[in-house]
C-alpha cells in the first residue's frame, strides 16, 4: 500500500522573520568607526542627522558596506567588522609628535609609527599634548575607544611630572581638593612626591579625566612651571620597561578582555588562532623592542 507523504506547513510571513538579519544595526557600525559612542548614534539618528542611500535613517536600521551614509553631512568611509576580533597596541610616544592623521606644518604624528592594517584603522584613545610623551592606547574599536574616553568611565591616568617652582604640602592638599579651571572643577586623586629636591622635583599624580591640558592647567593654576611630562598608566596598563620611545607593542588578548570589562563593552568574535606567519613576525617585533630597535612602517 502506498503511503502519503506528509504534508509540509505552508510558509508564511512570519517564517521569514526567523532568518538572519541582513546587516548590522546602524548605531553598531557608526560607533565601531570611532564616531562616538553606541548611545550617541543613536541620538544622532533620533536628531535625523544621519542620512543613509539618501533617505533619513531611523533607529534600528541596518546597513551594509554597499550602503551611502552620511552623517551631517559628511559622506562616510566604513571598514568591515574585525575578523580578528578587537586590536589594541600600546605606544611609547615620544615628545615632538601630534595625535593628528596628518599636520598641515608636517610635522610627525603617532600614527607614522604604526603598523598598517587591511580594511580597518588605528583610533586612537584621547590625545597627549605636542610636548607630552608616554602611554598612548590605540585600537581598531571605535566604541572601545569612546567608551575609555568618555569622562564617566572614570579611569586612572597616571603622570610623571617634573615641577620647577616650590612645592609644598599645602598646595597638594588644594590640588587634590578641587581647582576651578576655565572649564570646571579639576582635581588629582594622588598626588606622589618622586625624585629631585628643592626646586626641580618629580612628582607622580593621578586624573580620572582626560581634560585638553587638564595635568598641565593644574599645576601651573598653582604659579609652578611644567618641565616635563609623560602618562606611565591608563587604567591597569604600565609601559613595559622593554618598550622604548617611540615604539609600540600589542596588548594581549587577556589585557583587552580586561579593557572591555573596565569600559563595559563586549569583546565581540574571538580573535582567531595566529598563523605561524604571524607568530614568527610577532617573536620577531618583540626581539626588536628589548633590542631597543625602533620599529617603523
Amino acid at each position: 500500500m502506498k503511503k502519503n507523504k506528509p504534508e509540509l506547513p505552508e510558509r508564511n510571513e512570519e517564517d521569514s522573520d526567523l532568518s538572519s538579519p541582513v546587516g548590522e544595526k546602524l548605531q553598531k557600525v557608526l560607533a565601531r568607526a570611532g564616531l562616538g559612542s553606541r548611545r550617541e548614534m543613536e541620538r544622532a539618528i533620533e536628531q535625523g542627522r544621519v542620512i543613509v542611500n539618501g533617505e533619513t535613517a531611523k533607529l534600528g536600521d541596518r546597513v551594509e558596506l554597499s550602503d551611502r551614509i552620511d552623517l551631517d553631512k559628511k559622506r562616510l568611509s566604513l571598514a568591515p567588522a574585525a575578523e580578528n576580533g578587537i586590536k589594541v597596541l600600546l605606544y611609547n610616544k615620544p615628545e615632538g609628535e601630534i595625535c593628528s592623521r596628518s599636520d598641515p606644518e608636517g610635522r610627525p604624528t603617532v600614527f607614522d609609527n604604526l603598523p598598517s592594517l587591511k580594511n580597518e584603522r588605528w583610533i586612537s584613545v584621547g590625545r597627549l599634548d605636542f610636548n607630552t610623551s608616554g602611554l598612548l592606547l590605540f585600537t581598531t574599536d571605535g566604541e572601545l575607544a569612546n567608551r575609555l574616553m568618555h569622562p564617566s568611565s572614570t579611569i586612572d591616568r597616571e603622570y610623571l611630572i617634573r615641577i620647577q617652582g616650590d612645592v609644598d604640602d599645602k598646595m597638594k592638599t588644594r590640588l587634590q581638593e578641587g581647582i576651578l579651571l576655565d572649564d570646571g572643577l579639576a582635581k588629582f586623586t594622588d598626588v606622589v612626591d618622586g625624585a629631585g629636591s628643592g626646586t626641580n622635583r618629580w612628582f607622580y599624580c593621578v586624573v580620572m579625566e582626560g581634560r585638553n591640558r587638564e595635568v598641565r592647567r593644574l599645576w601651573e593654576s598653582q604659579g609652578v612651571k611644567v618641565s616635563r611630562l609623560k602618562r606611565v598608566r591608563f587604567g591597569n596598563i604600565f609601559i613595559p620597561s622593554h618598550v622604548r620611545v617611540g615604539q609600540w607593542t600589542e596588548l594581549s588578548p587577556k589585557e583587552i578582555k580586561e579593557l572591555c570589562i573596565t569600559a563595559g563593552v563586549e569583546m565581540g568574535k574571538k580573535p582567531r588562532s595566529l598563523t605561524q606567519a604571524e607568530k614568527t613576525a610577532r617573536k620577531r617585533h618583540q626581539k626588536k623592542l628589548r633590542a631597543g630597535k625602533s620599529r617603523r612602517k
